[in-house]
């Protein structure tokens, strides 16, 4: 028999959780044709052959959650995803999609973009149609984000949907899901996306069960309500009969550490009831999202120039202190023990000078108070200043961690050290989420086996989404594979210099194609897009 592929002396994980075994793996048109006992297969007959000697031999890795919708596009190479040995990146994330886009949706759309690729596109079919000509490095798959769909029909406004305007975003909705979305996202910390009641969701929610999709959430709070939280993202999923996916769980601040104990009892007895719960982690304690965010939601009404104008006005500023210091006294706090202190400027980009640094630093270097500086900064940069916040346990992040229902995903852009994805200083995840956990939660803590581990990575976001034929290595399956040094493989980007890819992650193939050949990447763009039931 003759191979394209042929892959020899590895160790194969397959992706199942069952123990490592030796193994060659031979590939022919772009899937896994044979694996077979060492030395069994003939490697006279494949026109590529690879000696994996004293390495693993995985699946592709599934990153469950990202947030690459635009980036893909700015470059096809999906650089620091690949590198991980991420093969499927799941876009569309904490209910904010690139399409459907209409109305509010499209002014939104322009100001979060870059340069270079279309700002929005008015329906899925047309977004996903682009990305499937533009060639991409590797596969991609997306949820159509609630947010996107509130800001298309309502606009910012801060209250429920008429029912004509509940059943524009339900057409919306379900023409995404036929064009191959995989489900709902919602991000409920965010506006217009948090201005939804539990009804409004569920309501959306049933139209993704006729689909079988699956409803993604963001959860509404994962501080001090956080089991308030879970517990409605498990109504959603137990009234609209859905399966419930929870986005990079957590229990934010240190007076909620602890608390995932809980959360992840609840969705047990979730599960034991018969609702489909499950969740997703990235393996760092500090987040990243808008300075905006740290704002009570009425500040955010009617969008960016709305929050804008808010922030100019003294008396507004005042109430808003009022307000985040009742939610979060730290605020307040003075020096080390100062919540800002636990905020750093990722990206800004009329202060580069800034990036990388504690707002409660720079306040204090300027001898200005943190709030005011704060919201000078949203002011001056019309709402968008991006941040790191270090707000997380590592001991929650080994308990979600050890939860046979958690997957792996990055909560992450595919980026670059170069071009346009370059810039600021982003969270490493975006570079390290994958070589991390196998480096420091299997090989160094043992959180996890090297088995579980992989599984995570693979078969479990790929049973998730109903791709059948990938996430596991076996006869007949796409051959999305990855060839790692378990010895040396590890994450390098750190919060002081994020734009550092692993080491570790030899070889990657997409769709049987080699895309990573000794840890560099050959240009080939052998990625697809993947849509829901096709």
């Amino acid at each position: 028999m003759s191979f394209d592929l042929l892959i020899s002396g590895a160790t194969l994980i397959d992706g199942t959780g069952r123990p490592a075994f030796p193994a060659d793996l031979a590939v022919r048109d772009g899937r896994i044709a044979a694996i077979a006992p060492p030395g069994s297969l003939n490697s006279a007959g494949a026109r590529t052959t690879l000696d994996a000697t004293g390495l693993l031999l995985t699946p592709g890795f599934i990153d469950i959650h990202t947030h690459s919708d635009r980036a893909i596009l700015i470059n096809p190479r999906m650089e620091s995803k690949l590198r991980q040995g991420v093969t499927t990146e799941v876009g569309g994330n904490c209910g904010s999609s690139v399409a459907p886009a209409l109305g509010e949706a499209v002014r939104a759309g322009r100001e979060a973009a870059g340069e270079g690729v279309p700002a929005t596109w008015p329906s899925m079919a047309a977004y996903l149609d682009d990305v499937a000509r533009a060639g991409i490095a590797g596969n991609y798959a997306t949820w159509v984000g609630h947010g996107t769909l509130r800001a298309s029909v309502v606009g910012y406004a801060m209250r429920p949907p008429t029912a004509e305007e509940l059943a524009r975003m339900a057409t919306l909705l379900r023409e995404s899901l036929e064009a191959g979305a995989f489900g709902l996202s919602t991000g409920l910390i965010y506006v217009p996306s948090g201005y939804a009641t539990t009804d409004e969701l569920i309501a959306l929610a049933a139209v993704v069960r006729e689909y079988g999709g699956i409803y993604a959430s963001h959860l509404r709070n994962e501080s001090d309500r956080l089991l308030e939280a879970v517990d409605e993202a498990l109504t959603i999923g137990r009234r609209a009969g859905v399966p419930v996916q929870i986005a990079h769980h957590k229990a934010s601040q240190p007076p909620n550490w602890g608390r995932v104990n809980q959360s992840l009892a609840m969705m047990d007895r979730a599960r034991a009831e018969g609702v489909d719960v499950a969740c997703d982690q990235y393996p760092y304690t500090a987040s990243s999202t808008g300075l905006s965010s740290v704002l009570p939601s009425w500040a955010l009404e009617g969008g960016s120039e709305a929050l804008v104008a808010r922030l100019r006005d003294p008396a507004l500023r005042a109430r808003l202190r009022q307000e985040m210091l009742a939610q979060r006294p730290d605020w307040g706090a003075a020096g080390d023990e100062s919540g800002w202190q636990r905020v750093q400027i990722a990206r800004a980009r009329r202060w580069p000078e800034l990036e990388g640094r504690r707002l409660g630093e720079v306040a204090a270097e300027r001898g200005q108070d943190p709030f005011e500086l704060c919201f000078d900064l949203l002011v001056a940069a019309g709402g968008t200043i991006g941040c790191v916040f270090f707000s997380m346990c590592e001991d929650d992040v080994q308990t979600v961690m050890r939860w046979p229902h958690t997957m792996i995903g990055s909560d992450a852009s595919s980026l670059a050290p170069y071009g346009p994805l370059g810039g600021g200083k982003p969270h490493p995840r975006a570079y390290g989420t994958f070589p991390r956990v196998l480096a420091r939660y299997v090989r160094e803590r043992q959180t996890l086996t090297w088995e579980e581990a992989i599984r995570k990575m693979t078969s479990l976001p790929a049973a998730r989404l109903g791709l059948r034929d990938r996430g596991v290595l076996r006869e007949g399956a796409w051959a999305d594979l990855v060839v790692l040094d378990p010895a040396t493989v590890a994450d390098c980007a750190t919060f002081e210099d994020p734009h550092r890819y692993p080491t570790g992650i030899l070889h990657v193939f997409v769709n049987g194609v080699q895309t990573i050949r000794q840890g560099e990447h050959t240009g080939a763009t052998a990625g697809r897009v993947l849509r829901h039931g096709q």
